[in-house]
This record gives C-alpha cells, sequence and structure tokens, in this order.
C-alpha cells in the first residue's frame, strides 16, 4: 500500500471509509497523544479513546482509519 498523498486520499483497500476485509465501518479519528506500547489516544465523537497504532507509523495530530480499536491506515499526516 503506498503512503496516503494529501486530507482526501483514501487508501486503496478502504473505499467508502469501510474495510473491505470486514465490510465494516471504520472511523477516522485525529490522535490527540501517543500513549507506548502501541497505543493511542485519538479523540471521537464520544470522547478521548485508547486504541492500538501497533500497524502505522503516527504521531499527535495525525488523522487514522480505526476498526475495532486498531489503527488500519494514516488518511491524514501532520505537515
Amino acid at each position: 500500500m503506498s503512503p496516503p498523498t494529501g486530507p482526501t486520499t483514501t487508501p486503496e483497500c478502504h473505499g467508502d471509509d469501510r474495510c473491505i476485509t470486514c465490510s465494516d465501518a471504520a472511523v477516522a479519528v485525529r490522535v490527540r497523544e501517543l500513549a507506548g506500547d502501541g497505543l493511542a489516544v485519538v479523540d471521537t465523537d464520544g470522547g478521548p479513546e485508547e486504541v492500538s497504532v501497533a500497524l502505522v507509523e503516527v504521531v499527535p495530530g495525525d488523522i487514522v482509519l480505526v476498526h475495532a480499536k486498531e489503527a488500519i491506515a494514516v488518511v491524514d499526516k501532520v505537515r
């Protein structure tokens, strides 16, 4: 998979914000802070949540797609 090129780029494996592996929705959230051990705190509509970022390289401010508490793609990197 190639890295995203801009804020509107959707990774090939995710059409219409859905995970094609299981057809369930992936949610775009902003990384608030890195919590260590491959975890990060992200901002969701329901408030902050801890998710795994073991599969992606992120810094606070990046926007990631999260499915089942796992960040599966970076859709917008902090400049």
